[in-house]
């Protein structure tokens, strides 16, 4: 199963963005979508933003990584 994640563009270059995903920020291929926006919400799958997404999905995209990131560290811990 393949999986992508909801990023922020924070920065854009040439080819690249840099984009925060959980907090995390990562470069990531953008030569998939026409004209991104610094601000803007993508999904990321290895490395590259793979479509352009609201701020509306990727908030509940981003709420259920956020549980199950949560749902891990209690069963860890």
């Amino acid at each position: 199963m393949c999986i992508a994640v909801p990023g922020e563009v924070i920065k854009l270059f040439h080819t690249e963005a840099r984009v925060k995903i959980m907090g995390i920020e990562t470069i990531a291929n953008i030569q998939l979508i026409d004209h991104l926006k610094v601000g803007e919400h993508v999904l990321i799958h290895a490395g590259c933003a793979i479509e352009k997404i609201d701020k509306s999905y990727y908030d509940d995209l981003l709420g259920i990584f956020e549980s199950m990131v949560d749902g891990n560290e209690k069963e860890d811990g």
